[in-house]
């Protein structure tokens, strides 16, 4: 009994030195490198993520052609879900501690999807679809890389992000090259 009395009035000073002092170190199970470590790696698969949607949003208000309604729905499909998933991501970025990226300069840094210039035929709707299966296809492989990283540490719930996002991205690379083919 005297050492549940000794925790809680040990919890209560920390809360009461926390509160005067701050918010309190975060303490979630994970050390601060691995924190670290899972974050640098979410911020890197955000940019992708990020650079990817970019694309998809540009393609979808530029596509012409006999694909246009096609693609045009595809397009805006798939960019409205990767814009919520954005959230998600720098969400997880903070809930680890750190801050996330979000402007073009540090996208840009992180991301290891090459910016490629505009596609000079709008209606090279072949052109759009190749360069989007190849952007969702780096996406994964940013996302496995976190993915083993996040799992090592037994971080779950970004694994269980990643898993998810994984899945989505695969799917998208599918059926983009199916029109391919």
């Amino acid at each position: 009994m005297a050492t549940r009395k000794t925790t809680r009035k040990s919890v209560s000073s920390n809360r009461a030195a926390a509160d005067a002092a701050g918010a309190p170190a975060i303490d979630i199970g994970l050390s601060d490198a691995q924190r670290r470590q899972i974050a640098d790696g979410l911020s890197r698969f955000l940019a992708d993520a990020y650079t990817l949607y970019l694309m998809t949003h540009n393609f979808h208000w530029n596509v012409t052609g006999p694909m246009f309604n096609t693609l045009h729905v595809m397009f805006e499909t798939q960019y409205t879900e990767q814009w919520t998933a954005l959230d998600e991501v720098a969400e997880r970025i903070r809930a680890l501690g750190f801050s996330a990226p979000g402007s073009y300069a540090q996208f840009a840094r992180l991301s290891s999807i090459e910016e490629e210039g505009p596609l000079e035929d709008n209606t090279d709707w072949r052109g759009m679809v190749r360069r989007l299966t190849l952007g969702n296809e780096a996406v994964c492989r940013t996302a496995r890389k976190v993915l083993k990283t996040a799992d090592d540490a037994g971080d779950d719930p970004s694994v269980d992000l990643l898993t998810q996002r994984l899945q989505i991205h695969e799917k998208y690379a599918w059926m983009l090259r199916s029109l391919l083919q």
